[in-house]
């Protein structure tokens, strides 16, 4: 949708593209690991979200002639320039799958290219794994807590611009069923859902004439809004007198939607007005500034309601707004390369990488992701260390292990097929069922451990040696 050109950056990546190509590094080949340390909303798991996005857009990543003459006024330098007319990306990707669970510390994805390639598409790289993992995240959170009631995305108007188009997408990989948002739902093929404004009501004279003429209009899928005047004395009775002429013409109203007010005991209070008048079949859906924690509280309280619409607290990924992902130098030159911090925890891991998951026999995930070099063979890790506190170590010889980083795009080019949104969310759904329950408590879930390998923490402690001699 977004027309996306190479100027999708931040400024400074092409200042320090333009020292690179200057001083004969523009072939360099370096390795960045994408990774983040923190997982959002005290959540014990997050949903990796928006990598086929991203390959697409890369793919077709370019510098057109308007972002040249634009670069011009910047002090870019006219070889350089000449440069960026040619710009492609050719490196390779090698990330988990799309939809997968994922935790701290550890690399979601590499970049393997030259320097320059690798540092252009970072801007882009992080706007949009940050944000789907962030609100893929949100969505699942409100999947474990809503069971099998229906799910829907009604954030659209409330997002930060354009964001909502990704958080449509994001929200369906988490989970959801479907959207308000015809956009997403055309290039995404998201079963687009909604019902009505309370301004359409207002506009007749008589709530009960607003639902006549939107069921004769609408009569597949008719959800009508009950809470414009008096929710139990107007508008849910009005909503059974159309729904009984909808029945005689062989029709059938699909819900009724509350959208303010204590939505537990309107739910309640509607359900029985609903089945006292023979419609049992009438759904029964929710709105109004919901989450995970109101969502969680409707279904303690065995509020019958069977569709929850979210919003705003969705799509701007309330309370944390933001995910912490960074994107970090890890070999070039043909060299190890190392960023010390004061807090070992920041301290980056060198190398090319791989990740593996911890599998008990019975192929139970252990709770235990292990990041080791990429090129030590399976069998060489059975030592293992916490990343920031070196004297905690496991043994994890009798564990199966299953590699994560897979190549994605090599020499610039896609390697994977694209997949319907559908089949992600199935792989996501599949891969939290791997997850023992304890990391998937609302409260106070687990903490999922993250390793190193013996030989990657002696790498890492060789370096920081050596550099601070």
């Amino acid at each position: 949708m977004f027309d996306f050109t190479a100027t999708y950056t931040d400024q400074y990546q092409l200042a320090m593209s333009q020292v690179y190509f200057k001083n004969g590094k523009r072939n360099s080949r370096a390795v960045f690991d994408y990774y983040f340390r923190k997982i959002p909303y005290g959540s014990g798991f997050a949903i990796f979200a928006g990598l086929e996005d991203l390959l697409e857009i890369i793919s077709n990543l370019r510098f057109n002639k308007k972002d040249i003459e634009f670069l011009k006024q910047y002090d870019f330098e006219d070889d350089f320039l000449e440069y960026l007319e040619n710009f492609k990306f050719s490196g390779n990707i090698y990330s988990v799958q799309e939809g997968d669970i994922v935790f701290p510390t550890r690399p979601v994805l590499q970049v393997e290219a030259n320097l320059i390639e690798a540092q252009i598409i970072e801007t882009i790289l992080l706007n949009l794994l940050n944000f789907q993992t962030l609100i893929a995240t949100k969505a699942g959170r409100m999947r474990l807590v809503s069971g099998e009631r229906t799910l829907l995305d009604f954030g659209l108007r409330r997002a930060q611009g354009p964001g909502g188009y990704y958080a449509s997408r994001a929200a369906m990989i988490g989970g959801f069923n479907g959207t308000s948002n015809v956009i997403a739902g055309r290039d995404m093929d998201i079963p687009v859902s909604g019902t009505m404004a309370h301004s359409f009501i207002q506009s007749y004279d008589n709530e009960i004439d607003a639902f006549r003429e939107f069921a004769k209009s609408r009569p597949k899928g008719c959800v009508l809004l009950v809470d414009t005047y008096d929710t139990l004395k107007s508008g849910v009775p009005n909503a059974i007198i159309v729904a009984k002429e909808m029945e005689s013409k062989g029709q059938k109203l699909l819900a009724i939607r509350l959208d303010s007010g204590d939505l537990a005991y309107f739910g309640k209070m509607a359900r029985k007005q609903l089945d006292d008048a023979g419609l049992e079949y009438v759904k029964i859906a929710a709105s109004n500034q919901l989450d995970e924690y109101v969502i969680k509280s409707l279904q303690e309280q065995d509020a019958p309601i069977d569709i929850y619409g979210v919003g705003t607290n969705l799509v701007i990924g309330k309370p944390d707004a933001a995910l912490d992902g960074v994107y970090k130098l890890t070999f070039s030159d043909k060299q190890p390369r190392i960023k010390i911090s004061e807090s070992l925890i920041k301290t980056t891991l060198p190398h090319r990488k791989q990740v593996y998951r911890m599998k008990d026999n019975n192929g139970e995930c252990a709770g235990i992701d292990i990041i080791a070099m990429e090129d030590e063979a399976e069998t060489e890790i059975s030592k293992v260390f916490h990343p920031s506190e070196p004297y905690k170590f496991l043994d994890v010889s009798a564990y199966k292990k299953e590699a994560l980083l897979k190549p994605v795009m090599k020499d610039g080019k896609m390697t994977i097929e694209r997949r319907t949104l559908t089949e992600i969310a199935e792989y996501s759904k599949s891969r939290l069922a791997e997850l023992p329950l304890e990391y998937k408590r609302f409260n106070n879930p687990h903490i999922y451990k993250v390793s190193i390998s013996e030989k990657l923490k002696e790498e890492r402690d060789r370096l920081i040696s050596e550099h601070k001699m």
